[in-house]
């Protein structure tokens, strides 16, 4: 369990102020991430590269994270928890600061990966800390509270980042972003409580996690099923000029009408976790498949295309924090680790979705087989998630069985 500092509140009594300057972060990085991918023409444009090439900036930024999530998480097992993540804003504000000043397209990419080494360690601590101070019927909840940062960032942030890079540049994101981070630090500074690190915490004790079959079914799942929604998303400014047919102007409205179903999910997810975790993992898997089928058939359709953007935000937000709350249950006894992990495993499906993506594209299928290439992934995430209960059961089922009693022979 997580301490907090600050007298003899109940821990739950906490959160509001917590989660409000933690939801504040998770808006300001998620702007910086996915504004990237609503200004990849104009970034292509700049450097006089293809689009698929400037993608490479999305693809280094989730290395990034999966490279520093597990790293930093297990160096500072042991570091208060408020410190720690003032320390992690400070560096995704350096991160974006280079990234704004960056000259070439290839310098770009490095201070990308530079900006997403604290990503997934600042949201992993943070969704251990939220879960902590709540009861443990309202888990789902907390995270998904969380992660509603990420909603107002796709609802509000990001298209604004949108519209005024087009208009001003795409480096003003950027700077906007840096800016915002060291605000945001000095919000967490004054009105975060000061929160220890977990009793006993050590390298070791977190990489313990690493240990647990399903954790990593988890991870895997998470690593393939949402990388269907990565392979349409890295791509939807593109596709909304050159397949649905709308104009430029039309890209932060598409990119908000993620962001809503994206609030949506999170305000109406949480709920299905609470009720049942992998049900909420697998339920979201399936209808992901779906939705991304529906995108793939209607993405000429400027209705239909709006109403499927707004159920992939939906389904992917729902899957987010389903898989952040298995990966802690998965892992009681070193959390941070896990649920930092599950950034790792987003962030490659980040890479791993926009790279096909990109595939799909310069093989010259066009820019609306992103969504069968998301299909793809999702069914497998699927698949490995179906497999997981499979394999959880029959584990129970060898626990259970009375000493003694006969094996059956396969």
């Amino acid at each position: 369990m997580v301490g907090v500092g600050r007298g003899p509140r109940p821990a739950f009594a906490a959160l509001p102020g917590a989660v409000l300057d933690v939801k504040t972060e998770w808006a300001r990085n998620s702007v910086t991430e996915f504004a990237t991918m609503g200004l990849l023409p104009q970034m292509a444009e700049s450097f006089g590269v293809s689009i698929p090439a400037t993608g490479n900036a999305i693809t280094f930024y989730a290395l990034g994270v999966v490279v520093g999530a597990p790293l930093i998480v297990s160096l500072a097992a042991r570091l208060p928890r408020k410190g720690l993540l003032m320390g992690l804003m400070v560096a995704l504000a350096v991160g974006n600061v280079l990234s704004a000043v960056a000259p070439s397209a290839s310098l770009l990419v490095a201070a990308r990966f530079v900006a997403g080494l604290p990503h997934g360690a600042f949201f992993g601590v943070a969704a251990v800390v939220a879960a902590a101070l709540v009861p443990p019927g309202r888990r789902g909840r907390a995270v998904a509270r969380i992660m509603i940062g990420l909603t107002i960032a796709n609802l509000a942030g990001v298209p604004v980042a949108t519209a005024v890079g087009q208009q001003v540049g795409w480096r003003s994101a950027y700077w906007a972003v840096a800016v915002i981070a060291v605000v945001t630090a000095l919000a967490v500074h004054r009105y975060v409580p000061r929160i220890a690190a977990t009793h006993g915490a050590s390298i070791v004790g977190e990489l313990r996690a690493f240990g647990r079959l399903q954790v990593w079914f988890a991870l895997v799942t998470g690593m393939i099923g949402f990388g269907g929604m990565f392979a349409v998303y890295s791509y939807i400014s593109p596709t909304t000029t050159e397949v649905t047919g709308l104009p430029e102007a039309a890209v932060p409205w598409m990119l908000a009408v993620f962001g809503l179903g994206q609030t949506v999910g999170a305000l109406i997810g949480g709920r299905f976790v609470d009720r049942s975790v992998l049900g909420s993992v697998i339920g979201s898997l399936i209808a992901s498949s779906s939705v991304l089928a529906l995108f793939g058939l209607t993405a000429t359709l400027p209705v239909l295309a709006v109403v499927s953007v707004f159920l992939i935000g939906f389904t992917s937000q729902v899957l987010a924090g389903a898989l952040q709350v298995h990966l802690m249950d998965a892992s009681p006894d070193a959390p941070s680790l896990a649920s930092a992990s599950n950034h790792s495993a987003l962030n490659i499906a980040n890479a791993a979705g926009a790279w096909l993506g990109g595939l799909a594209i310069t093989a010259g299928w066009g820019y609306a087989s992103t969504a069968w290439v998301g299909v793809a992934l999702s069914l497998t995430g699927l698949a490995v998630a179906l497999l997981s209960v499979v394999v959880a059961r029959a584990s129970r089922s060898r626990v259970l069985a009375p000493a003694g009693a006969p094996r059956t022979r396969g």
